[in-house]
């Protein structure tokens, strides 16, 4: 076992509970740390069900074609811990390196003691060290799990707050309902603090707005005071200080649209400089991994070329990711048509039938594989939850296999789509060596 991960396990042995939603815990080590969250560059607090990272991606995207440093904090990661830390630089950002990193873990572990605490908080309090010991000039702060009890809700005095589409995730840590969940989302907003809104259902929205009144906070909501959407091939985005013509985010799909929307939106609430040239750039150079990525080459992806059509990789794992993913499949199927098979594999947690949902009709087969090293939904159960769906299935032990028998299915070669988890997804980048950069 590598150092690294070595501290990590003894982390995690602090606190058994992996999800233990509570702000008392990291402020505590915070302060013992002499409160390295208020000597943070100017933050953009993100929190939302999906989209997230890709906004996220965009925003920083954007201000680095502009010549800012950016540090970015995102989690999960998919195949590496270092991730989940992005330091910016005067070139683009890159990855922590191991031994800043293990340094930061150890200097948390040692000041927090024997204090019960989750792995989560104290990776999170080593990332606001290393921020504020490396200088930039923005912070994005991506939110772990919910918003209001979110290890990263200490911050204070966010630049702005940002808040996704909310779905149905997470049920047993935010709540049944979308109004539930989004009073948890909600919850990241502060007094007199600008709050960007991705596309919400009513439901949603109307949680986020009561809760902004409350705390005077301005909103700025898609659809309302912002607009972005796709025509003839390139993005607009409009407010009421102007209107951008842009190049299409190169990330597919529709919904990527509206997230380069919402982070154009959040760079104007939190006032930062954006120039129409940082745009032309930044929107089409986003990228965020397995978010319906096509894999093209690698270990996995070379066996298997000439009997695969397209192969994409998606961590999306909740009904809202699944709608937002199956229109991405359409849209592609009205410009080159090809049968579709999903490779799928899911964590127990999650549920499959809303899932599978927006592919009946869309996908010719499942074949549901194990999700390695997590408590997952068997695959005999994924299989049983598509034949309820009318989508015919079968199992398979491995990604691997799972390909190889799409491979070998008469007829023109299809298109792949592997879904249903971020841990899944990091298995293949992982396996097909092409780990994010």
């Amino acid at each position: 076992m590598d150092r690294l991960s070595a501290i990590l396990d003894r982390m995690r042995s602090l606190h058994p509970q992996q999800i233990d939603l509570s702000l008392d815990r990291i402020a505590r080590l915070l302060t013992a740390m002499g409160r390295p969250d208020l000597g943070l560059p100017p933050v953009i607090h993100i929190a939302g069900t999906n989209g997230k990272g890709s906004v996220t991606a965009f925003i920083r995207s954007v201000l680095e074609a502009g010549g800012l440093r950016v540090h970015a904090y995102t989690s999960p990661h998919l195949v590496r811990f270092h991730e989940r830390i992005r330091l910016g630089g005067p070139d683009g950002g890159r990855f922590v390196d191991n031994d800043t990193l293990v340094e930061a873990l150890l200097r948390v572990e040692r000041i927090n003691g024997e204090e019960p605490i989750t792995q989560f908080e104290l990776t999170t309090a080593a990332a606001v060290q290393i921020f504020a010991d490396t200088p930039a000039d923005v912070t994005l702060l991506e939110v772990g799990l919910g918003g209001r009890l979110d290890a990263t809700n200490v911050v204070p005095d966010p630049a702005a707050t940002v808040i996704t589409p909310i779905s149905i995730d997470h049920e047993r840590f935010l709540g049944e309902t979308i109004t539930e969940i989004a009073a948890e989302k909600a919850g990241i907003i502060k007094t007199g603090r600008p709050v960007v809104v991705g596309p919400q259902t009513a439901d949603a929205l109307a949680v986020i707005e009561r809760v902004a009144a409350s705390k005077l906070a301005p909103l700025s909501i898609a659809g309302q005071d912002w607009q972005a959407y796709p025509e003839r091939g390139r993005l607009v985005y409009q407010d009421t200080d102007g209107l951008f013509d842009l190049p299409p985010p190169r990330l597919v799909g529709r919904h990527q649209f509206a997230n380069a929307g919402t982070a154009i939106a959040a760079i104007r609430a939190a006032r930062l400089p954006m120039t129409a040239e940082a745009l032309e750039r930044g929107i089409p150079a986003a990228d965020w991994p397995a978010r319906m990525q096509r894999l093209t080459a690698g270990r996995l992806i070379d066996r298997f070329s000439e009997r695969l059509g397209e192969v994409w990789l998606d961590g999306g794992h909740n009904a809202g990711s699944a709608a937002a993913i199956a229109e991405a499949i359409a849209d592609l199927e009205d410009r080159a048509a090809r049968p579709l098979d999903l490779i799928i594999g899911m964590v127990a947690t999650k549920n499959p039938a809303t899932f599978l949902a927006p592919f009946a009709g869309l996908a010719r087969s499942v074949t549901a594989v194990p999700v390695r090293g997590h408590e997952a939904h068997s695959p005999d159960d994924l299989v049983a939850a598509a034949a309820e769906l009318g989508i015919p299935g079968e199992t398979a032990e491995s990604v691997e296999a799972a390909l190889a028998a799409a491979a070998a299915r008469d007829g023109e070669p299809p298109r792949v789509l592997i879904s249903g988890s971020l841990y899944l997804a990091g298995e293949v980048l992982a396996q097909n060596e092409t780990p994010p950069a």
